[in-house]
């Protein structure tokens, strides 16, 4: 039997757990009318819902609740949190916002208009539904692979297809694509990762015909995991090195920090053209206050 290799971390605090009968359970479902949506949490021994939000913090993200400046403008703490964006990301220009989905918006403002297309590997529907109400049309381009659960093994089930990409661009021009963005892992499919040569493949369509590419980063650390597991020339190269990388080849990200962050809020959109940052601030302002703070408190 092969064992894992130790976690590199003790727990610290634990939160005590409901536990429930059989004829509760039963009662509770049907009182919810079958929608598990309409259950109180405390209610649900093992929860499964989601990632997003929900994952224990360290010891030093504890200490930052305490420590966190609230100041409206020029927060250390928004400091803190561009320095360390920069490290990991590598783009310049970054905006903090309350959570993905705000980022999301703020990304459909700048991309989307009535009649022009936006193409992905598969939406996630935060971002799809505010694309939509922009008037844009989203079009998922992921392999035939990642179409498929078990039928076929394939290591990147998360892959844009980048001849049906081409061919896109072909039939109905470049003029009408407003983005290409690429979602990791890919959400909509179970989470199935983007292999570095379709990210490096994708950018060189999209800089070829002037389209903007822009990275869905909510799970980008495990991305990058499954690219050091499964593809080869990176086994050798650390997470935060294939990370860099990765994102080089985007003109810029969106992220939930609420996944691979391992923080219960926040999120943000980042660039590397300081021109757009301009309007990425203006519509910040409007949509969730001041550059800085970007709809969270200090301690977030």
């Amino acid at each position: 039997m092969k064992f894992l290799n130790a976690e590199p971390f003790r727990i610290k605090v634990v939160e005590p757990i409901k536990k429930s009968t059989r004829k509760q359970r039963e009662e509770w479902i049907k009182k919810a009318d079958y929608n598990v949506f309409k259950l109180k949490a405390e209610d649900v021994y093992i929860d499964l819902l989601t990632d997003s939000g929900t994952s224990a913090m360290s010891s030093n993200q504890w200490s930052g609740v305490m420590s966190g400046d609230e100041s409206y403008a020029g927060s250390k703490s928004f400091f803190n949190l561009k320095n360390s964006i920069i490290d990991i990301f590598g783009f310049p220009f970054v905006q903090p916002t309350h959570q993905g989905r705000a980022a999301d918006f703020i990304m459909s403002q700048l991309y989307s208009k009535k009649g022009n297309f936006i193409i992905g590997n598969m939406h996630f529907d935060s971002f799809k539904g505010h694309a939509e109400i922009a008037g844009s049309i989203p079009v998922d381009l992921i392999i035939e692979e990642g179409r498929t659960a078990n039928d076929i093994y394939h290591p990147f089930k998360g892959n844009l297809d980048v001849d049906k990409l081409k061919e896109f661009i072909n039939k109905h021009g470049k003029e009408k694509i407003g983005l290409i963005i690429i979602t990791v892992t890919s959400n909509g499919n179970g989470g199935q990762p983007v292999s570095m040569e379709n990210i490096r493949l994708t950018s060189e369509v999209a800089k070829k015909n002037n389209i903007p590419l822009m990275i869905d980063a909510a799970r980008f650390a495990e991305n990058c995991y499954f690219i050091k597991k499964r593809e080869p020339g990176y086994e050798n190269m650390t997470i935060k090195e294939i990370a860099r990388k990765m994102f080089s080849y985007a003109d810029g990200c969106v992220m939930s920090s609420k996944k691979d962050g391992l923080v219960n809020i926040g999120g943000f959109i980042c660039t590397k053209h300081e021109d757009l940052f301009a309007s990425i601030n203006q519509l910040a302002i409007i949509n969730e206050g001041f550059v800085t703070y970007g709809g969270m408190s200090g301690r977030d």
